[in-house]
């Protein structure tokens, strides 16, 4: 199938993740150990960096989604593995809470968004990529938390510093110190999550919103996540604007999918875009 709607083979997958195409441009990527509320090994955290790099890469996709099998969408790290790796003998070098020589999601900056479809409980490191997806669709009985302050250890994913610039100092410290769920609805109203869904639905409207997003020029969806992400990440919004002006913009303008825009707005028609190459 990946053959067929891409240019590129995806990457294998064996371990931890399912890959489909439920939309032209869209790409649905599923954990799958629902025996283990889809916990991630650093196996899987490997089959994940090959995914989302390969997923910038190929010119056929503009827009992914992340959700989980089952009734949870991630319950976040392996803590079996973790505490094998803490063991006297096991080599230090090895440790899961080291510094990985790949990005998570959690982490990740690539060029191209990302939807979280949330099916059901978003833990640890789970909710640390949630925190990072572009846009939100959550369960109506998903919850999300960050219990890692009570098994001794601290949420390093990533998440932290996201979440004071998407929903404050004090909300990302009761998230974060207290280790307490807190509910899609609550997430709703903080601003982490766009919509809450049924949850036999929330992957069929992640894909409504891909597919609103990858009718859109490809040079310009990637510009313009470029132009938001810059705003979130960096302190001055100026600086933002400039950063984008200068890189993302200034590739766009020299492409092919600008000039087709405009002229398919002055022609009457629908644009035919062209894969991006920025």
């Amino acid at each position: 199938m990946g053959a067929a709607l891409t240019e590129t083979p995806p990457p294998p997958t064996p371990t931890f993740l399912k890959l489909s195409f439920p939309a032209a441009r869209v790409l649905l990527v599923r954990m799958d150990r629902p025996k283990d509320l889809n916990a991630m090994s650093t196996d899987g955290q490997w089959e994940m960096d090959s995914v989302w790099k390969w997923f910038d890469l190929e010119p056929q996709l503009s827009v992914a989604i992340i959700t989980g099998t089952g009734r949870a969408f991630s319950a976040g790290a392996d803590l079996k593995e973790w505490n094998n790796s803490m063991s006297e003998d096991a080599d230090p070098r090895k440790r899961v809470g080291n510094a990985p020589a790949f990005k998570p999601l959690s982490r990740r900056i690539g060029k191209k968004p990302v939807i979280a479809a949330v099916n059901g409980l978003a833990l640890g490191a789970g909710c640390e990529f949630v925190v990072n997806c572009d846009l939100v669709v959550a369960a109506e009985d998903a919850y999300f938390g960050l219990p890692e302050a009570r098994r001794g250890v601290a949420a390093i994913g990533g998440a932290l510093p996201r979440l004071i610039r998407t929903i404050g100092l004090q909300r990302a410290s009761e998230l974060a110190l207290t280790g307490r769920r807190v509910t899609a609805h609550e997430m709703h109203q903080w601003g982490l999550v766009n919509k809450v869904m049924a949850r036999d639905q929330v992957v069929a409207e992640a894909v409504k919103y891909a597919e609103m997003i990858a009718q859109n020029s490809p040079d310009a969806i990637i510009c313009t996540r470029a132009g938001l992400r810059q705003g979130w990440e960096t302190a001055s919004v100026e600086r933002a604007v400039d950063l984008t002006l200068e890189r993302e913009f200034a590739k766009l303008q020299r492409g092919e999918n600008i000039l087709e825009g405009l002229k398919a707005f002055s022609e009457k028609r629908e644009p035919r875009w062209k894969p991006s190459k920025l």
